[in-house]
């Protein structure tokens, strides 16, 4: 398992913990992946894992680009035309380094 796979277990651990329920992990299309699709009470959550070793440069949260977004709420779209499913949404963040993690919620 490598460091990104480590950190989206330790996310959806982390988030399961909180009372959400897994739904989806790595959801992948051509345009775009979601790493995490979780859900708190009637809300779908897509969830970004963004893991960094250090908080240099800005850690974690500085890696998440505006062309990324995109990149996930165009997935996200697609996933849910897919299933033909229309809860409330929701994106997050969850932000990990070695000494902590950081969950954003509502983020883009």
């Amino acid at each position: 398992m490598n460091k990104g796979q480590a950190a989206e277990q330790q996310a959806r651990h982390y988030l399961e913990k909180q009372g959400m329920i897994f739904v989806a992990a790595n959801v992948r299309y051509p345009f775009g992946e979601i790493d995490l699709i979780m859900q708190q009470q009637s809300t779908l959550v897509f969830v970004e894992v963004k893991y960094r070793s250090s908080t240099q440069f800005g850690g974690a949260l500085a890696a998440l680009s505006k062309a990324q977004i995109t990149r996930i709420r165009r997935a996200a779209d697609h996933y849910l035309q897919r299933n033909s499913i229309t809860p409330a949404c929701r994106f997050d963040v969850i932000a990990i380094t070695p000494q902590q993690i950081n969950w954003l919620q509502g983020c883009f």
